[in-house]
């Protein structure tokens, strides 16, 4: 496991920051590249229209099996990205993976063992996890 992508890559941002070392500017750049994701996910929908978003309220029947309930769900996304969105959310993606993990490589975490106790927390509760 010691050569998961996860910790190459946190190895290598380790490596690179040297700019925005302290927590406190790497903090405020997640933020900042997780509101990039956000904007350049909505200007799919505004400026290019690759995408539309037809947001409503989702109904259930009452009496279904938690199994079923995804077949009333919908992500409320009709289209395709264009390459060029997909490209650019990609890349703000990409940037927020890097300050996540700049924030564990400040506070000694190890991004593979975050995510491996996720999974088995979501493998372990199914369903109950309910996010």
């Amino acid at each position: 496991m010691k050569d998961s992508i996860c910790i190459k890559f946190q190895q290598e941002v380790a490596n690179v920051l040297v700019r925005h070392k302290s927590v406190l500017d790497i903090v405020t750049k997640y933020q900042e590249s997780c509101a990039k994701v956000n904007r350049a996910i909505v200007k799919s929908v505004t400026s290019c229209g690759c995408i539309q978003i037809d947001a409503k309220k989702q109904d259930a029947p009452d009496a279904i099996s938690y199994e079923e309930l995804s077949q009333y769900m919908s992500n409320h996304i009709s289209g395709e990205l264009c390459d060029i969105c997909k490209d650019k959310i990609e890349k703000e993606l990409a940037n927020h993976l890097f300050y996540m993990a700049a924030i564990c490589n400040a506070l000694d975490l190890d991004m593979a063992s975050i995510m491996q106790t996720q999974a088995k927390h979501l493998e372990t509760l199914g369903k109950y996890s309910l996010y």
